[in-house]
């Protein structure tokens, strides 16, 4: 992180306990292949790519050039840069991309990018999952501010269209959880 803080990024990681919850998150789910929606230093990417087997591949979509050139940075000082790959640009079209290539579909999809998009995000990752798939999206409480109904803030909007996504769809099994940490 102090690379990231070097470089002019926001201080916008996971915390520790955090990164851990991801990591068991994927061990229990014996997780071979995952997507990373937003990766701004790779501080998840280096506990996502610590959960995987020597064969298991993370591949982490970021907005911006310059936090992709930062987290190669960080994976290949972690020595994880074998199981990691980052592509550059929108996510929204990134996920278009992969899934006109028709990639293999992930195991666990994480979404921690923009909060106005997460229904966005959470309806092209669908397209890229499997029955068994486990999705995580980031960021969700907003301060307590999840449950005003008033609230004109956007991320604010945007987390409580996706969870009201997640309760429309019958086909997802879902709940939400918050970590108690630094933040």
């Amino acid at each position: 992180m102090e690379n990231n803080s070097n470089k002019g990024l926001p201080a916008h990681d996971v915390t520790a306990s955090q990164g851990q919850f991801l990591y068991l998150m994927s061990k229990i789910n014996k997780t071979q292949r995952i997507l990373e929606i937003r990766t701004l230093g790779g501080y998840s990417t280096y506990w996502f790519a610590k959960s995987l087997s020597e064969d298991g591949h993370i591949l982490s979509l970021e907005y911006n050039q310059l936090n992709a050139e930062v987290v190669a940075a960080n994976l290949e000082l972690a020595g994880v840069t074998e199981k990691t790959e980052i592509r550059v640009g929108l996510a929204a079209d990134t996920l278009a991309d992969l899934i006109e290539e028709n990639v293999d579909s992930f195991d666990l999809i994480f979404i921690d990018a923009d909060k106005e998009n997460n229904s966005v995000y959470l309806k092209l990752a669908l397209k890229l999952s499997h029955s068994g798939t486990v999705i995580i999206g980031d960021n969700i409480v907003r301060d307590g501010e999840i449950i005003n109904e008033e609230s004109i803030d956007t991320s604010v909007k945007g987390s409580q269209s996706f969870i009201d996504d997640l309760s429309r769809l019958e086909n997802i099994t879902s709940t939400a959880i918050d970590i108690v940490g630094f933040k």
